[in-house]
């Protein structure tokens, strides 16, 4: 019965500790699939609290891991994890059933599971919780030292968490990490729209970005670009960059292969971005080109509300229109800022955290003939 108990105990704990792990080195990553189940389920209100909600479920993950490893506290443990797999297995269940939600996000973005792989794996780990509860012995009294450590633990892992949205994950785990080639990124399989409104009647359009009439300046006049959208008929996930100017004009292939050092700053939601890290970036583009390097803004904002941020922070970069979700797996920042050559990802930052100018010039860019 005891060796059952600490494969059961000690299997269940790493995998808490790797799930919690890699979602709370993204807590990002992890706000917005919180904010999908949040808006898939029709709780709205709860919104402002994805990312409070995602450190804090990532946190107590993580932590309870390392109390079944540390064989902390095991009663206590052994409930804790009882009503975590509980929960999550009727959520999964539901997903399953009805797939509001594509991924369910369980280990991030490093092992992508099917709704119904989560809930098998789910149905394994609760088997795992009732052997725990089967084979284990009379709860033991806890250490002084082993509280210290599990205290510390959580203290630590939520420090980390919160470092980690203000910096960027520690490992990045999707294709538009440092050393990619972006312009790989181009499933042939993908259709492009672009959706345009009335500018008098407000009626709304969308049209194949390669078949509207953006040559008509009477219709150009009449109607203005709201956002594009890409339609992936692949398998794979589509990590696909469309860039496109306030015409809907496709530019991507130009800026995604561009010879030179390329600064492209993204911002998926120009409402919600610091002012201070707005403010940061505007300087940081204005002493990059002031050098003559190349740098574009994208954006998944209205054209009127770009206009507004262009004026009111002094921009005088091209400012481009992509997919928010996109715009989401280059940086995990709002703003963030990558930096590439010749289509591959050289170095990326949060903007919250960036450093000066002067520090990236001499790092990467005064290293141009070498």
């Amino acid at each position: 019965m005891k060796t059952i108990y600490h494969i059961s105990r000690l299997l269940l704990g790493i995998t808490f500790v790797f799930s919690g792990f890699v979602k709370g080195q993204d807590p990002l990553g992890t706000m917005f699939k919180i904010e999908d189940y949040l808006i898939a389920y029709g709780w709205d209100w709860a919104l402002p609290f994805a990312l409070v909600l995602a450190i804090l479920l990532c946190t107590a993950e993580f932590t309870i891991g390392a109390g079944l490893i540390l064989n902390y506290q095991t009663k206590l443990m052994h409930w804790l994890v009882l009503l975590f797999m509980l929960f999550f297995t009727a959520i999964t269940f539901y997903d399953a059933l009805y797939n509001p939600i594509a991924d369910c996000g369980c280990f991030g973005d490093a092992i992508k599971l099917t709704n119904w792989q989560t809930f098998y794996k789910n149905i394994v780990l609760l088997a795992l919780v009732a052997l725990l509860f089967y084979s284990s012995h009379k709860a033991n009294m806890p250490s002084r030292r082993k509280t210290t450590l599990f205290i510390a633990t959580a203290i630590v892992f939520a420090g980390f968490s919160i470092w980690s949205y203000v910096h960027l994950p520690v490992i990045d785990f999707l294709p538009w990490k440092k050393g990619n080639s972006i312009s790989s990124l181009n499933p042939q399989s993908s259709e492009y729209f672009v959706k345009y409104r009335n500018k008098t009647t407000g009626e709304e359009k969308e049209f194949p970005a390669n078949n509207f009439p953006y040559n008509d300046s009477v219709w150009m006049s009449q109607w203005e670009f709201v956002n594009s959208r890409t339609v992936n008929h692949s398998s794979s996930i589509d990590y696909h960059l469309m860039i496109t100017d306030t015409a809907g004009n496709d530019v991507s292939a130009y800026y995604l292969n561009y010879p030179d050092f390329l600064f492209i700053a993204t911002i998926y939601n120009l409402q919600s971005a610091p002012d201070k890290a707005l403010k940061k970036l505007s300087r940081f583009i204005e002493n990059a080109e002031l050098e003559g390097y190349t740098c574009i803004i994208l954006t998944s904002a209205l054209l009127e509300d770009i206009d507004n941020f262009a004026q009111k922070y002094s921009i005088s970069a091209q400012i481009f229109n992509a997919d928010d979700i996109i715009l989401k797996m280059m940086v995990r920042a709002n703003p963030g800022l990558m930096l590439i050559k010749n289509g591959i990802v050289i170095d990326k930052w949060n903007v919250k955290s960036l450093p000066d100018y002067s520090r990236i010039a001499k790092k990467y860019l005064n290293l141009t003939d070498s």
